[in-house]
């Protein structure tokens, strides 16, 4: 690798990081100000224009604050929770690609901080290693409160984890059908969602060829378990406020909390990304290349990928707005009993469908 390639590499690399700063703060300002207006409530409005600045002031407040650390926990697990909480948040965006390649002299920049052919294991893996951040966090405080936090964590990423998995699997099959056999690279997924349907009918050729269409009930199966397993309403059972005062990270304070409340919105982000990416065509789009500027026309596909994602970032808020948090049997009821079969049952009729599409009847 020349230096010119690893220097690019490295690049991408802050880029990304910096890019998740960046929407953290508008993320927490956006939730305060969309669940204020659906509460008639008026939200952030003093520090900065709009309070946005309100976000940055809370991190400056965490960031000074004096982290107090209990007499009986595991230090050394109580201290590497919050960077298991976070590293795996920014590791899975890493795998996201948030905009068109481009070409540098004779080298494809991609913008993507990590283009693996294993993309979608390697986010599976650690959307996993996350879990047990909030595990360890909640056995190692030493308390019963984190504690019951921490179990019930384990128990319920279990449970949305193998139906997100699932509604994955359907993507790729029906993925594998528009290409050159299957993949597991995201950006050859987002590859194969440009231009429309037009091929099937001339009546579809203004309807975008995003996987959201055929795969729409993978899509609801995806989008009730990535609720679940970023810990959000209604299924905040780990945090639980009421019961567990703050659950998991309830013995944690200053700079290692901000850590956690860090994790939770990057995830947030991160998984809007992934649903935009797999079923909305990610930076797809139409460019009007000759008809805009060059400049212009090279940012639409990364503006196309924030306008999709933030309609998803918005359905997480909305949903904290206006849903009760679910009790502890419904949500492991509507894990096991509900969106893990009706996966099963999903991917078996769409890889029947795909069947019949690509070699037709067996009895033909």
């Amino acid at each position: 690798m020349s230096w010119p390639e690893f220097g690019i590499i490295a690049l991408r690399v802050v880029v990304t990081f910096v890019l998740l700063l960046v929407v953290t703060v508008i993320n927490v300002w956006a939730e305060r100000k969309i669940v204020a207006d659906m509460q008639s409530r008026i939200g952030p409005s003093r520090a900065g224009p709009w309070g946005i600045l309100q976000t940055v002031a809370d991190g400056l407040k965490l960031f000074f604050k004096e982290s107090v650390i209990p007499r009986k926990v595991e230090l050394g697990l109580y201290l590497l929770a919050p960077f298991l909480a976070i590293i795996p948040a920014f590791l899975i965006f890493m795998m996201v690609p948030w905009g068109r390649p481009f070409m540098i002299g004779d080298y494809e920049v991609t913008l993507q901080g990590a283009d693996l052919n294993i993309g979608l294991l390697f986010i599976l893996a650690m959307s996993s290693m996350a879990v047990y951040a909030v595990v360890l966090a909640g056995w190692s405080s030493g308390s019963k409160y984190p504690l019951l936090g921490g179990v019930r964590a384990t128990a319920q990423a279990i449970s949305y984890e193998a139906a997100m998995g699932l509604a994955m699997v359907a993507v790729v099959v029906f993925t594998a059908t528009q290409g050159l056999g299957g993949t597991l690279s995201m950006a050859e997924i987002v590859e194969r969602q440009t231009g429309t349907w037009g091929d099937i009918s001339p009546v579809l050729s203004f309807v975008p060829r995003w996987n959201i269409f055929p795969q729409i009930v993978a899509f609801i199966i995806f989008m009730i378990a990535i609720v679940a397993e970023t810990n959000r309403a209604p299924f905040d059972l780990v945090e639980a406020e009421q019961e567990l005062v703050g659950g998991f990270h309830t013995e944690y304070s200053g700079m290692r909390f901000a850590m956690f409340f860090l994790a939770e919105y990057v995830n947030i982000f991160s998984m809007s990304a992934i649903a935009a990416t797999l079923f909305l065509g990610g930076w797809a789009g139409p460019t009007f290349e000759g008809f805009l500027p060059g400049l212009i026309s090279g940012l639409l596909p990364t503006i196309y990928f924030l306008i999709k994602t933030y309609a998803i970032v918005f359905v997480f808020f909305w949903l904290r707005a206006t849903l009760p948090r679910l009790r502890y049997d419904q949500l492991m009821t509507l894990g096991w009993k509900g969106l893990i079969p009706a996966a099963l049952v999903w991917l078996v009729i769409s890889t029947v469908a795909i069947g019949f599409r690509q070699f037709g009847a067996p009895w033909s």
